[in-house]
């Protein structure tokens, strides 16, 4: 089994969660305007995770994937996007651990507009419960 048909009997359990399903990938729209799009694409043995415009990390174990999404549909993640001007330029992950927001991980790219104003976003999804049942 693809890990998009992983994902797709995971989300079963989950009728209010939408997705669209392409051929190597599946997109977890955000499901309000507070929120961020998940997307997932296997090539091969790899399985890539993307949270919002640009944060993302491979895997090779299936597993570890789902716990990635399920992650971040939950309360418990939150991506930070920093932007010079409309140009966004560093996606930080943060996990929220006895009431603090701690920083996971975060991918940053130069922006060639570095003396435009800064600002910071940050999106939140809420639609699975954090640790997951078991």
């Amino acid at each position: 089994m693809s890990i998009i048909e992983d994902v797709k009997a995971g989300l079963a359990q989950y009728p209010e969660v939408q997705f669209v399903e392409a051929e190597t990938t599946l997109t977890i729209p955000a499901a309000d305007n507070d929120g961020f799009a998940i997307l997932v694409m296997q090539l091969g043995s790899v399985i890539t995770v993307v949270y919002g415009e640009g944060w993302n990390e491979q895997f090779t174990d299936p597993a570890e994937a789902v716990q990635c999404i399920i992650f971040g549909l939950s309360p418990a993640c939150r991506l930070v996007t920093a932007y010079r001007g409309s140009s966004p330029y560093r996606w930080t992950v943060e996990y929220l651990e006895d009431g603090e927001w701690l920083e996971f991980t975060a991918e940053k790219y130069f922006s060639l507009a570095f003396w435009r104003p800064k600002k910071v976003v940050y999106r939140q999804n809420r639609v699975l419960a954090w640790p997951p049942p078991h």
